[in-house]
Formats: C-alpha cells, structure tokens, sequence
C-alpha cells in the first residue's frame, strides 16, 4: 500500500488521516500533518432471512375496468346540452364548480352544454349523479312495415315469373 500524500509504501500499519478535510491513508510520517484521524464504517453485515414455510398466494390477475354499459333500450336525451344548463343553473354551480365535482375539464362542460360534443357513458353517469338528472331516455323504436302485411305498389321479379308461367299454361 501506497501513501496517498507522498507516495512512499507503507510499512506497518497504515494511518487514517484528515488533512486539508479530506479522508486519506498516509504513511506514519504524512499522519504527523493531520488534523484529526478517521475510522472507516464498518461494514452493514447483510440481513440474512429465515425462510419459513408459505403457501404460496394465487396470483390475481386485476381485471380491466370496464366501461359500463348502457342497456341499448336507452339513448341520450335530444336536448342534452340543455338539460345540463338547466340543472347547473338550479344548483346555482358555475362551470368550474362542476368540472371539480365530476373530476373533468372545464371546457368538456362547455361543449356539452353548447352541443359540440356528445359524452361517453362515464361522463353522462357522473353528471346525472352530480347534478341529479337524468339524461338517458328510453329508445324509440322505428316502426318497420311488415313485408308480409302489405303488397308491393311495382312490379316485382316475382310477378313477372307468375306471368310467364300463366302464358305459357294459356299457351298449352
């Protein structure tokens, strides 16, 4: 080992020195400069873990949140953007306290009301529950003329084989 001041080899025991604040190894000679000496920290011993017997936990994988889904006999109210005003007007809440209170952006509440924008099903479910309405109506079914019930007005493929077949019985 080497003095770290003057470079001589270190016969004996080396010397943990402070010189000029810094910690160094020097020879017996170089320690005579120090200001004050050091010892190294010992060293952590590591922790050593007694293993005992476990039953291993299953793993549970999480499931996905999944979006809720909205029966398909409901749809979203014509006059959304206009029930939204309405209601938040009633609770007397501005723009910014009901963006707080569902946990979404100032400017989403604006388009929605102003009819720009058209919310998912987890925007909708928060604000029906924040300002008590309900924006989903049930959904009104088109109503579809039977093919059976009525006759066709035009002339179809169909009549023009049972023409064809009555010729050609006329025929014979």
């Amino acid at each position: 080992m080497q003095c770290e001041v003057c470079g001589r080899q270190i016969f004996g025991t080396p010397v943990r020195a402070i010189i000029e604040g810094a910690k160094m190894t020097v020879c017996s000679k170089c320690g005579k400069l120090s200001s004050g000496y050091w010892e190294p920290k010992p060293q952590p011993q590591p922790r050593t873990r007694t293993i005992t017997n476990r039953q291993a936990k299953p793993i549970s994988y999480s499931k996905r949140q999944q979006m809720p889904t909205v029966p398909e006999t409901l749809e979203l109210a014509s006059d959304l953007g206009q029930r939204v005003r309405k209601a938040r007007r009633e609770l007397e809440m501005s723009h910014e306290d009901l963006g707080r209170k569902i946990r979404e952006k100032v400017s989403l509440i604006r388009k929605i009301e102003s009819g720009k924008m058209i919310p998912d099903n987890a925007v909708v479910e928060k604000l029906e529950h924040a300002l008590k309405i309900k924006l989903r109506v049930p959904a009104e079914e088109p109503k579809v003329q039977s093919a059976l019930s009525s006759k066709p007005q035009g002339t179809t493929l169909g009549d023009l084989i049972q023409f064809k077949v009555k010729n050609k019985e006329a025929k014979k």
